[in-house]
């Protein structure tokens, strides 16, 4: 049913690139993409993953350093079958930006308690490792419901 998900956080440099390689690890059979819903406002479109987050991404064997950031758009949004947000805030940029794509869009913390997923961004290590913990477990719980 689900066989092409697409990750969405703002930037797609962090948090979306992270869960994106967590999915594709596990589900390797589906297409996951990610993406971001500010990436072309903020500047980002093209540029790579964080630092820390490879870094941290690495360490849970997890490569990302490949990853370039894209911008969310109404086309690219229309080719996937579920749409996984890291906030509840990003539920309505998505379906601001595609209002047809509310119904297949969901938080990624979706299983663990329809927790929002934070922004690491310019933060701590510590908050990174925080991140790819909910991360890991997110996608894992998707893993198995999917």
């Amino acid at each position: 049913m689900f066989e092409k998900i697409l990750v969405v956080c703002v930037g797609n440099i962090c948090r979306s690139p992270t869960g994106e390689a967590a999915l594709k690890k596990l589900l390797p059979t589906k297409i996951i993409a990610s993406a971001g819903i500010a990436s072309e406002k903020s500047g980002l479109v093209g540029k790579p993953a964080d630092q820390m987050a490879s870094s941290v991404a690495l360490k849970a064997g997890l490569d990302i350093t490949g990853h370039q950031s894209q911008q969310l758009t109404r086309e690219l949004a229309q080719q996937f079958d579920l749409i996984l947000v890291m906030e509840k805030g990003h539920v309505r940029a998505v379906t601001d930006m595609v209002p047809e794509a509310r119904g297949k869009t969901m938080l990624f913390g979706h299983w663990e308690g329809q927790k929002d997923i934070p922004d690491p961004y310019r933060q701590s290590q510590e908050m990174f490792d925080i991140v790819m913990s909910q991360i890991d477990k997110s996608a894992a719980s998707w893993a198995r419901k999917l």
